[in-house]
């Protein structure tokens, strides 16, 4: 284990450099004309998603010139879902919330190895807040301060605080929490956020039933989120599989503790999506 946390220093500390150089990048562009366009599936890119894109996958070709890289803006390059190793990049994960001004969008990097998530990289540009994990931990890191992340002690769904969608919310996360019988919910854009505010303890839950994310959007925030103690699986509590691209039967983050409860309770509620 420690060898392999040797390895995995030079690959965090590049992600960590990219996704910072990324963050910056897109900032920057923010201020000028971000050439909105929509593409499949009705999601805006902007031009600086897809600089964000360019830069890291440059990046990481230099880096790592064995490495496969897929990101969600750059068609992926052949046979590297088939990859014993394999980077995962969404250059702004929470686009909306990015056009729109806020501070809920993300630069994520992960790194896939033998089908499972062993690296992070989750970056805040605007509040210069970073989520890591490898296989020695999973921290957060604002400006110069680095602390640990642990997930909540939260033992029952009634008592989850929800964080949900903020640009893609509908009439099932009223359902969700009816059958949970949760009442404290918080909107964010990005997925990686989301599960990000698990890894930190302050939120517990995050249910999207749709059938919309990619591997690029869990990825990183996995490898997070299981290094704080939490898990995210689909929404029948199976492991999510980094062999294809959709990930087709919805998501379930959760601190752990309260992991079976919500996947056995909303089971009937989405059975028609097994």
């Amino acid at each position: 284990m420690a060898e392999r946390r040797r390895e995995l220093k030079r690959e965090l500390d590049v992600a960590l450099a990219l996704a910072r150089e990324a963050g910056a990048e897109v900032v920057r562009l923010r201020a000028g004309n971000l050439g909105v366009e929509m593409k499949a599936g009705d999601e805006p890119v902007t031009v600086a998603d897809r600089r964000a894109s360019e830069l890291i996958l440059a990046g990481l070709a230099g880096a790592f010139p064995a490495d496969p890289v897929i990101s969600e803006e750059a068609v992926p390059p052949p046979d590297a879902l088939a990859a014993p190793r394999l980077w995962f990049i969404d250059p702004i994960d929470g686009t909306k919330d990015f056009i729109r001004g806020g501070d809920g969008f993300a630069v994520m990097i992960g790194l896939v190895e033998a089908g499972r998530p062993v690296l992070g990289v989750v970056y805040q540009p605007t509040i210069d807040r970073a989520f890591y994990a490898t296989p020695a931990g999973a921290f957060v890191r604002i400006a110069d301060d680095v602390q640990p992340l642990a997930v909540s002690r939260i033992a029952t769904a009634g008592e989850a605080r929800l964080v949900a969608s903020a640009s893609h919310r509908t009439a099932d996360t009223d359902k969700i929490k009816a059958t949970l019988g949760i009442s404290d919910e918080q909107n964010v854009g990005s997925v990686g956020v989301k599960l990000c505010m698990i890894a930190m303890g302050i939120r517990d839950l995050y249910v999207n039933p749709a059938a919309k994310t990619k591997a690029w959007d869990t990825c990183a925030p996995q490898a997070i989120l299981a290094g704080a103690g939490g898990r995210l699986t689909d929404l029948f509590g199976r492991p999510l599989s980094y062999a294809e691209l959709p990930q087709r039967h919805g998501l379930v983050g959760s601190n752990g503790a309260i992991h079976d409860e919500v996947v056995g309770r909303l089971g009937a509620l989405f059975s028609h999506l097994a």
